[in-house]
């Protein structure tokens, strides 16, 4: 049952994550559905109240944010190191005209999340594979 979850429920879940601005509430909205069908695959019902931890001991999943932020990273890296001129690169790198922003705390951006781990020369990092695999696997 564990595989089925991995091979075919996570990867619908998690499609297009690469390019998402996670957010606490978007973290805990997916892993709130998560733990609802792992708890489905036992059989387990809340009102039983086993602890998330058991659950998670007992189907061995993936946590989907672990997912999501490796699928993340090697998107970043993947983009960064495109050369032949496609414009997710130049998607990445484009300024509104008026150079502001809204006001108030800004909405994140998904290379706010990349900098937030491997730092705001995290484009020359990741011309590096295996710097950038390391970082990955440090992070994750």
């Amino acid at each position: 049952m564990t595989k089925v979850f991995e091979q075919c429920v996570l990867p619908v879940l998690t499609y297009g994550s690469e390019t998402w601005s996670l957010t606490m509430g978007l973290i805990r909205r997916l892993r709130v559905t998560q733990r609802a069908m792992e708890r489905a695959m036992l059989g387990v019902s809340l009102r039983d109240q086993i602890r998330n931890e058991e659950i998670r001991r007992r189907t061995r999943v993936t946590d989907i944010a672990q997912r999501i932020a490796k699928l993340e990273l090697q998107w970043a890296g993947h983009i960064a190191r495109r050369t032949d001129g496609r414009w997710g690169l130049k998607v990445l790198e484009w300024r509104p005209r008026t150079g502001k922003r809204s006001v108030g705390q800004p909405p994140s951006r998904w290379t706010d999340d990349i900098r937030r781990v491997a730092g705001s020369g995290w484009r020359q990092a990741a011309q590096d594979r295996v710097l950038w695999n390391s970082l990955q696997k440090t992070y994750v």
